[in-house]
C-alpha cells in the first residue's frame, strides 16, 4: 500500500515540479553565453533553467528519441528544420535569434600568419599539423567551415588533413592545448578561449549566413520555458549575447 500511495505521490508531484523548471537543448558554442542569460533570468523568479549543451544535431536527434527537452537552440537552420518536420516544434513559435561568424584560430602564441583570401594555401600553413574542426559532414560548424574552404578554393588541399571533432568547442580545445596548428571555430568560440587567437575571419559572402534558431517544443508545458523563450529576446538577453560578441540576426 505504501508503494502504492508513493507512486500516486510521484505522478501528482512531477508536473508540478516540471512546471517550475525549463529544459534547454543548446548548442555548444552558446555556453558561456546562454549560461549568464538563464542565470540573469532565473534572479527574482520563481522557476529554474537547465541548458544541455552538444552539437545541434546530436540534440536534435535526441529530442526525436524523446528527450524532455522545452527549448531547442541550434546552430544552424538544418537541425531545426530536422525537428519541425517530425513535427515536434510548437507551431508559431521558432525564429532567428543570434548570428555568429566564422574565424580560422591558432595557438595564443603561435606567430602563424594566413589571409583568407581566394586561393589562400592553408595547406602551408598548417606544416605538418591537421586542421582542427568539428565535424564536416553534421555539425554546423563544421559544414560552415567546409563550405567556406570550399568556397576560397582550399577545402582539396587540407580535406585529408581534418582533426574532425564531435563539437566545436572540441576543435577549439584542440587548438588551445596546441594539439592543432589551426582550427575553424564561430568568432564566440575563439573570445571565450584565451589559449587560441583569431588568426583571420572568413569572408562572410564565402559560407551560408550563420544564424541560431530557437524553437519551443511541442512537448513542452512548462510556464517557465515559454517565459524564458520569450525572455530571450529581451534587451538584458540581447545585451549579455553582444557582450559574448553574437551578433542580432
Amino acid at each position: 500500500m505504501r508503494h502504492l500511495l508513493a507512486a500516486l505521490l510521484c505522478l501528482t508531484l512531477a508536473p508540478a515540479a516540471h512546471a517550475q523548471s525549463a529544459l534547454v537543448f543548446a548548442a555548444a558554442s552558446l555556453k558561456e553565453a546562454l549560461d549568464e542569460v538563464a542565470s540573469t533570468f532565473a534572479m527574482g523568479r520563481a522557476g529554474r533553467v537547465d541548458v544541455s549543451y552538444a552539437a545541434s544535431s546530436a540534440l536534435a536527434r535526441q529530442i526525436e528519441r524523446g528527450a524532455p527537452a522545452d527549448i531547442f537552440i541550434s546552430a544552424d537552420t538544418d537541425w531545426i528544420d530536422y525537428v519541425e518536420q517530425r513535427g515536434l516544434a510548437a507551431p508559431g513559435t521558432r525564429r532567428n535569434l543570434l548570428a555568429n561568424d566564422l574565424v580560422l584560430i591558432a595557438p595564443a602564441a603561435s606567430q602563424v600568419r594566413v589571409k583568407l583570401a581566394p586561393g589562400v594555401d592553408l595547406a602551408a600553413a598548417l606544416g605538418k599539423g591537421r586542421l582542427a574542426m568539428a565535424d564536416p559532414e553534421s555539425v554546423p560548424a563544421g559544414k560552415y567551415g567546409r563550405a567556406a574552404l570550399t568556397s576560397l578554393g582550399a577545402w582539396k588541399g587540407v580535406e585529408g588533413r581534418v582533426a574532425p571533432s564531435e563539437t566545436v568547442r572540441a576543435a577549439l580545445a584542440l587548438v588551445a592545448r596546441g594539439e592543432a596548428p589551426l582550427g575553424v571555430v564561430y568568432r564566440t568560440d575563439a573570445l571565450a578561449e584565451k589559449g587560441v587567437r583569431i588568426v583571420d575571419a572568413f569572408p562572410a559572402a564565402s559560407h551560408p549566413p550563420i544564424v541560431y534558431p530557437v524553437v519551443l517544443l511541442k512537448r513542452s508545458s512548462s510556464p517557465v520555458a515559454r517565459a524564458f523563450e520569450g525572455y530571450l529576446a529581451s534587451p538584458d538577453a540581447r545585451a549579455i549575447f553582444e557582450r559574448h560578441g553574437f551578433r542580432m540576426p
